[in-house]
């Protein structure tokens, strides 16, 4: 596998909408939609965070805004406020957390590097237990890859055993 052979994954509940963010909504919209699919889906474990979104909601805004303050310290073009989330390379993880749901794949040479970024594991809960993220760029990411001192194969094994994934940030919905 070659850096041209990466793509993004994006995951999302079959009684979901794929390509979506709840933070894109109006306020009282999007509490509205969190309670209704939490309560139409009590058993899926993508839905927890809905059913207390009292609590989720602030957390996933401030992470957003951190989110996107620190892509345009990087040069980032971020054309929307919330990104759409998505994992590189795919997540059984992630698969099995929306049911083995609706899995988009794009590859990762559609997105230019202007609205894309990544962060090592799920952003909001590494800025909750660590304090911050780090975020890469595109090219600082291609960096990493490229200097590191193995397969592109195991360097996703790698940053997978530490935090189960590499999440991506897509602030262009167009490019998708």
């Amino acid at each position: 596998m070659t850096i041209d052979d990466l793509c993004i994954v994006n995951y999302c509940h079959r009684n979901c909408v794929p390509l979506q963010n709840i933070m894109r909504l109006p306020k009282e919209e999007a509490f509205r939609l969190a309670y209704e699919m939490a309560a139409q889906n009590k058993d899926t474990t993508a839905f927890y965070r809905f059913a207390d979104f009292e609590n989720y909601y602030p957390r996933r805004l401030e992470t957003d805004m951190l989110l996107h303050t620190r892509f345009i310290e990087l040069g980032g073009k971020p054309l929307q406020d919330h990104p759409l989330s998505f994992v590189l390379q795919g997540s059984d993880f992630l698969d099995n957390w929306f049911n083995g749901g609706i899995v988009t794949t794009i590859p990762l040479s559609r997105i230019h590097a202007d609205y894309i970024s990544f962060t090592y594991g799920d952003s909001m809960s590494t800025l909750e237990k660590q304090g911050a993220f780090t975020m890469l760029t595109k090219d600082m990411l291609f960096k990493e890859i490229s200097d590191y001192n193995g397969t592109l194969e195991k360097f996703l094994e790698n940053v997978a055993s530490q935090y189960h994934y590499i999440e991506v940030q897509v602030w262009d919905d167009e490019c998708l």
